[in-house]
């Protein structure tokens, strides 16, 4: 069953959303995000996304201790990216903040030899961050572009104990325009690689879910779905996504 996360990006220990990954262009939605990650588990979610935008930039994890808040507060299994980029992290990650899944982008890319010698240290607790631009993949809080493509990256972890591939189209993310077909199709070829996806970027309202879900139904390798600025901006009703999930 495709499962709906709702996403908790910090900033400056705020919950926030940004346009594209612009942290120029970003929106406060909250102020307490535990308050908020309270909101999300009372509406059913079973995991929430969690990105520490302060983190991505800086290249080390910063809002740890609220991070830790949201684990204790809510008892839900969290998964954490931004800003994490050694084995010492990925422990402080677990251990200090609570999460259960961690999500590495910019040094999986950087050094795959590595990514898949933590994998297979930590069997199904790293997810794999494949943040795309062009069906390229972005690093460093998505303010680089590389010139490797997502597919090719995530075609040479096939086979490796992964949590998650999460992927991004970053052109759709926080854009409230919806999921568009190349990117629907990206998924449905990572998916039909073996490999565990979740959708991120563009889940906007019920039609993208219902989208998704029929993928799903058809490649249950598409394990969930992220979204964030349409659960803010009430374009999707958490508790009735999730209801329609499991329909």
């Amino acid at each position: 069953m495709l499962q709906l996360l709702p996403a908790i990006d910090l900033l400056e220990g705020r919950c926030v959303r940004l346009r594209q990954g612009n942290y120029e262009d970003k929106t406060v939605f909250a102020d307490d995000p535990v308050s908020m990650a309270l909101r999300w588990k009372d509406a059913g979610a079973e995991r929430l996304h969690l990105v520490d935008l302060d983190g991505a930039k800086a290249g080390r994890p910063v809002n740890t201790s609220v991070v830790r808040r949201i684990t204790e507060a809510t008892g839900l299994p969290c998964q954490l990216g931004g800003g994490i980029r050694s084995e010492e992290s990925i422990h402080a990650a677990i251990s200090e903040a609570g999460v259960d899944r961690v999500i590495i982008g910019t040094r999986a890319l950087r050094e795959p030899d590595w990514f898949r010698a933590m994998c297979e240290k930590l069997p199904g607790m790293l997810a794999l961050g494949l943040d795309a631009r062009d069906s390229m993949v972005a690093t460093d809080g998505w303010l680089e572009v590389s010139e490797v493509s997502a597919i090719q990256l995530a075609k040479s972890l096939v086979g490796v104990p992964l949590a998650a591939v999460i992927y991004t189209n970053i052109a759709n993310d926080g854009m409230m325009q919806g999921i568009d077909e190349a990117t629907l199709n990206d998924f449905r070829t990572l998916a039909d690689m073996g490999l565990p996806v979740i959708a991120s970027g563009g889940v906007t309202n019920m039609d993208d879910i219902a989208a998704l879900k029929a993928i799903a139904a058809e490649q249950p390798n598409l394990i969930g779905a992220i979204t964030g600025r349409a659960i803010y901006e009430g374009t999707i009703d958490v508790e009735k996504a999730i209801q329609f999930l499991q329909s």
